[in-house]
């Protein structure tokens, strides 16, 4: 089998990690939750992204997702497992999967033949994800697959979504970027969460951000006005880089030509549901 391109990997998981992070931002999830008792957006957000490991506490979520302050999760966790158990949350999760992605894509796209392809092509790259090390994959690939096709492709970009994360967070403590570091380095690339929402959902107010940013202009990485240094721009490459290389099997067992068709039918779907209002206008910039 020939090598795959460079960042081809890369190129197909974005936009099939987009599609799968639709339904945190969807109000059909926290509607879902609502129906269990579960009423705070960020309450409903841990427990749904945390549900596949169990009744965990804060400790447990602050290590799998890295960027969020250890005292925003420890309001909502473990107190929210007395009112609805991780299995009520997986199942209310997985409904709302099914009402966002009808209402985005349209009956015709969930039914179609490419999203029978898309899914079964998702479901093979899989098959070369790995558990040691990655928790949040390793739950999650102990979850059965949907029957319908377009709620197992979500599965399917679920996994890939938290292999390539459980890797990337082992490539942000090799290179030495903490948590803040890592969002704020993020933010200058232009590509990352703004720090409107950084505060509004990771807990961190804003000396913790500009307390991060002085820690990087300490180490050359970031300028008086914000923005990367070469050394930080290389610094964010490297990062990339290296977990391209912990995320490169999926891919490879997938091979060149069906990573293109997976990468051609997810930015489809992700088009159509960025479209359709699937994402908030001002998630992603510096400002």
């Amino acid at each position: 089998m020939s090598p795959l391109p460079p960042r081809a990997g890369r190129h197909c998981h974005s936009p099939v990690n987009s599609l799968h992070a639709t339904v945190y931002f969807s109000p059909d999830f926290t509607e879902e939750l609502a129906r269990l008792g579960i009423e705070d957006r960020g309450a409903a957000y841990f427990a749904g992204r945390a549900a596949a490991m169990g009744a965990v506490g804060p400790g447990v979520v602050a290590a799998a997702f890295y960027n969020f302050r250890h005292d925003l999760i420890a309001r909502h966790l473990p107190a929210v497992w007395d009112t609805a158990s991780p299995e009520t949350v997986l199942a209310a999760r997985l409904r709302a999967v099914d009402t966002t992605l009808r209402r985005l894509l349209g009956e015709e796209a969930v039914a179609s033949a490419e999203m029978a392809e898309a899914a079964r092509l998702a479901l093979r790259a899989t098959e070369g994800c790995t558990r040691h090390a990655r928790p949040l994959y390793a739950a999650h690939a102990d979850l059965p697959v949907p029957e319908q096709p377009h709620l197992a492709y979500w599965h399917a970009a679920t996994l890939l979504r938290e292999h390539r994360g459980d890797g990337h967070l082992t490539a942000l403590l090799d290179l030495g970027l903490d948590p803040l570091e890592a969002l704020v380095s993020h933010t200058a690339t232009g590509k990352g969460m703004s720090p409107r929402w950084v505060i509004a959902t990771r807990g961190w107010e804003r000396q913790d951000l500009d307390a991060a940013a002085g820690r990087l202009r300490e180490r050359g990485l970031l300028d008086a006005a914000g923005e990367l240094t070469t050394a930080g721009v290389e610094l964010r490459a490297e990062l990339e880089d290296r977990t391209d290389r912990l995320d490169l099997a999926p891919y490879e067992l997938l091979g060149e030509r069906d990573v293109a068709r997976l990468t051609e039918l997810a930015k489809g779907f992700t088009v159509a549901a960025a479209l359709a209002g699937g994402f908030p206008a001002d998630l992603v910039g510096k400002g």
